[in-house]
C-alpha cells in the first residue's frame, strides 16, 4: 500500500523522531511511505481560535498536497490533527463557498487516519514487531478518544510489544490540560489540570508515559521535567518502532 505521511507541525518542528518512527513502523509492515513536501499546518490553531477564514487556505494546501501524493491512505501520528481534518474540514470548505474544495475535502477526508486507528482498524495489525522492555503507562488523548474514537487500538498495540510492562493510568480519560491554545489562554486552569495528570502518572509507577499526540506529551513531559520526576514521555510511534532487546 502507498501511504502518505501527514507529519503535523509539532512533530515536524519539535519532535521529528515521531515522524521517523511512524515511517519505520509502516515500512516494517511492507508499505511504501511518501512525504508530500508541500504540507504545512492543518489549520487547527486558526480554526479553534476563531480565525476560520484564515484556516481555509491551509485546507486548500492540505488537499492539494495530499491529492498530488496519489496515496491509498494518509496516516498521521496525532489524534488531534487527524480529528481536525475529520471534524472541521467539511465545515470550513462549506463556509468558503468553493464547490470544488468541498468535493475535494469530501473525497480526501475518509483517507485520513491516526496511526493506531490505521494499524488496528484498517490493516488489522496489533503486533508490529516491537520490543520495549520498560514500565509504561498510556494516556488516551482527548481528540483520539472523543472525536476519532480510536477506542482501545493504542492499548492493543502496546500489549503486543515484547518485554513491555504496561500499567494502568489512574483517571486515564481525564484531559491533561493542554488543548492547544487553551493552555495559553487559560494557563491557570491548564496548570491545575496538568497537576492532576502528573499525579496520576506518578501514581502508576511507570517509568514512561506514552500517548498518540506529541502535543499532550510535550505538556505532560514539561511538567514531569520541572518536578524532576524521573519519568519520560515517549510517543506511541516511537515505542512501536523500537526493537531493543527483542526476545528470541
Amino acid at each position: 500500500m502507498r501511504i502518505a505521511l501527514f507529519i503535523t507541525c509539532l512533530a515536524d518542528t519539535l519532535f521529528p523522531d515521531v515522524g521517523r518512527a511512524t515511517v519505520t513502523v509502516l515500512e516494517r509492515l511492507g508499505h511504501e511511505v511518501v512525504f508530500p513536501e508541500e504540507q504545512t499546518c492543518c489549520g487547527q490553531m486558526h480554526a479553534n481560535s476563531g480565525y476560520r477564514r484564515e484556516a481555509v487556505p491551509l485546507v486548500r494546501r492540505f488537499v492539494r498536497a495530499f491529492d498530488e501524493a496519489g496515496a491509498d491512505a494518509i496516516v498521521c501520528p496525532s489524534g488531534s490533527c487527524a480529528a481536525m481534518v475529520h471534524e472541521q474540514y467539511g465545515g470550513l470548505a462549506a463556509e468558503s463557498g468553493d464547490a470544488a474544495l468541498m468535493a475535494a475535502v469530501q473525497r480526501l477526508v475518509p483517507q485520513v487516519f491516526e496511526l493506531s486507528q490505521f494499524l488496528v482498524g484498517e490493516l488489522g495489525v496489533e503486533d508490529v514487531g516491537a520490543a520495549y522492555p520498560h514500565r509504561v503507562t498510556y494516556h488516551p488523548t482527548c481528540h483520539s478518544l472523543r472525536l476519532l474514537r480510536v477506542g482501545d487500538a493504542p492499548l492493543r498495540l502496546l500489549r503486543a510489544v515484547q518485554g513491555i510492562d504496561l500499567v494502568e493510568l489512574p483517571e486515564a480519560t481525564t484531559c491533561c490540560g493542554f488543548g492547544g491554545t487553551f493552555a495559553v489562554k487559560n494557563a491557570d486552569t491548564s496548570t491545575a489540570m496538568l497537576t492532576d495528570k502528573l499525579r496520576a502518572v506518578l501514581d502508576s509507577g511507570a517509568e514512561v508515559c506514552t500517548a498518540g499526540d506529541a502535543s499532550c506529551l510535550m505538556h505532560i513531559g514539561g511538567g514531569l521535567s520541572r518536578q524532576r520526576a524521573g519519568v519520560r514521555t515517549v510517543h506511541l510511534a516511537e515505542i512501536l518502532a523500537a526493537t531493543e532487546e527483542r526476545a528470541a
